[in-house]
């Protein structure tokens, strides 16, 4: 039986720890997020695990069972957005250390558990989630990711160079997965659904697709006092007009989600007309062909924005994940006489029993 006070307070003291005003403060590759990571270890310390980083930065703790040939892994994320729940993420990483210290205790367990780790699921600081997970399923693309910036101007490979990750052998992380028979992943909802519906739990059945993007609108810099209104080529406005497109968008298709996260301008002076303004774009849905539909949409949208106030768009993919439904997976999948998936473990989920 797992200790659900343990738990809890073990949730309670990473919020101290690394709480601040309005939330989580863990952005992945920050001290923020390492200081998380140091009492995530100080709790491994306690139990008989083996704790190792792999080459994609995801930390995990083995507890030996008597098939070592047969693996669970259970575990989450440690890091945060800026300002994030307190069990986001969380709830599954000390969900799972609670699972190990419930079966150290009574000895040893019949198959070997894992806990994992994953570093930067959020994707908080470059805009690209999933970064460890992905490595580890082998989905990861270094060229793609090896050049994105963070708001300082920093490259992802530099960044995640000093914390002793090699970018070009990350997915070298995948060999993690052998033997690995299952993965559970404990998490908050992050929505009010459940809550709406005055239901405790519930299983996902699937995963929404990802198209994120950075609008760029590029108009002209001008004095806010000497420009006639009809005269400007104001980027702030074309975002403004596209982010209303884009909300009409989400609405418009239903079960799918657009959000327009922020928007930098520059100058960025209340005396000027905006220059130059960049638009974060992310758009979900569970059906891939929906999601084709409402990119093409808003790639639409921020076309005639940018025609309207006179200025230029540069729209730049910065990720993408598929959509998957898994019971519709499990349908076609493959079955040995027992019954038993024949299929190779995936590292989120697997199909239904």
């Amino acid at each position: 039986m797992i200790d659900a006070d343990g738990v809890l307070a073990d949730l309670r003291e990473l919020a101290r720890l690394t709480g601040g005003p309005g939330g989580a403060r863990r952005v992945c590759w920050t001290d923020e997020w390492t200081a998380a990571r140091d009492f995530l270890r100080s709790r491994l310390d306690e139990l008989p695990v083996t704790v190792s980083v792999d080459e994609a930065g995801n930390i995990w703790a083995d507890l030996p069972g008597e098939r070592e040939d047969a693996v669970v892994v259970v575990g989450s994320h440690s890091d945060s957005v800026p300002a994030g729940g307190w069990l986001d993420g969380a709830l599954g990483i000390y969900g799972a250390v609670g699972a190990l210290r419930a079966q150290a205790a009574n000895g040893k367990p019949p198959v070997s558990l894992r806990l994992v780790d994953w570093a930067d699921e959020e994707g908080a600081r470059f805009g690209r989630s999933l970064f460890g997970s992905s490595a580890c399923a082998g989905t990861l693309d270094p060229d793609e990711v090896r050049d994105l910036l963070d708001k300082g101007g920093e490259r992802l490979e530099d960044v995640v160079g000093r914390y002793d990750v090699a970018l070009d052998r990350a997915s070298e992380s995948h060999a993690r997965l052998a033997n690995v028979r299952a993965y559970l992943e404990l998490h908050i909802e992050q929505g009010p659904v459940l809550e709406s519906r005055d239901e405790p739990a519930a299983a996902v059945l699937g995963t929404f697709g990802v198209e994120r993007h950075l609008a760029v609108f590029t108009g002209q810099a001008a004095h806010a006092g000497a420009t006639p209104m009809e005269l400007r080529r104001d980027s702030f406005a074309a975002t403004a007009q596209a982010a209303l497109a884009i909300r009409e968008i989400g609405l418009r298709h239903e079960g799918g989600v657009c959000t327009v996260g922020g928007a930098t301008s520059e100058p960025g002076v209340v005396t000027a007309v905006a220059g130059r303004t960049e638009m974060l774009l992310d758009q979900r849905s569970l059906d891939a062909d929906q999601l084709a539909t409402m990119l093409d949409e808003a790639r639409a949208a921020c076309e005639q924005a940018a025609a309207d106030q006179g200025c230029e768009l540069d729209l730049r993919h910065l990720w993408r994940m598929r959509a998957s439904r898994w019971w519709q997976r499990a349908a076609r999948t493959p079955r040995s006489p027992a019954g038993r998936c024949t299929t190779p473990p995936r590292w989120r989920g697997c199909c239904r029993p």
